[in-house]
């Protein structure tokens, strides 16, 4: 997962202007950036002008992904340029973000001078959701309960001895009534039907 380009524009009459972006476009060789910055913050300007006032939207060009949302307060736009495999929930609230931060922190009378715009947060943010389970706390807990039960079917797995299973295990077992081994066995011919590989 890897997030590129992200930009905040000024969207008015159907034309987009850009206020501020940072990139991290090292996963490429020094020769290439200079191409792919220019197609990012082009692709940035089209799927922004092409968003309608409020939408978000994700496009979907090659390996990249634009994920695009315009706030409509102020005019202002927010992309993030991904590759296909970054989430789509961390980087729409990274856009939210973006947009919040950028109208409070950067006064609207330099906007007309897009180089006079000092926005420090861009660059701190692009580092911070390079990673979005870092940076996202749903997506964190989600990691955090997928590991649990990698390590529940482990500790499982490791009490059979090896060649041991479970089925032969209920069959031998004196601690278990008629009636549990019934329902052992038909649970399991019946979540049989549904395995898929």
């Amino acid at each position: 997962m890897k997030l590129y380009q992200l930009s905040i524009l000024e969207v008015t009459d159907g034309s987009a202007k850009l206020l501020s972006s940072a990139a991290d476009l090292s996963s490429f060789s020094f020769y290439q950036r200079g191409s792919v910055g220019e197609f990012m913050t082009f692709m940035a300007k089209t799927v922004a002008e092409r968003t309608a006032v409020g939408q978000r939207q994700s496009v979907q060009e090659n390996s990249y992904t634009a994920h695009v949302y315009n706030a409509g307060r102020e005019n202002l736009a927010a992309v993030v340029i991904t590759d296909e495999e970054y989430p789509v929930r961390p980087a729409f609230s990274l856009l939210q973000k973006l947009i919040d931060d950028f109208v409070t922190s950067v006064p609207k009378t330099t906007w007309s001078n897009p180089s006079s715009i000092d926005f420090p947060a861009a660059k701190a943010y692009l580092a911070k959701y390079q990673d979005p389970k870092q940076a996202d706390q749903i997506m964190r807990v989600q990691a955090e309960l997928d590991e649990t039960k990698i390590i529940l079917h482990k500790t499982i797995e490791g009490v059979l001895q090896r060649g041991e299973h479970l089925d032969s295990l209920v069959e031998r077992s004196n601690a278990l009534s008629a009636q549990s081994k019934m329902f052992y066995k038909t649970a399991k011919s019946q979540n049989s039907c549904c395995v898929v590989m």
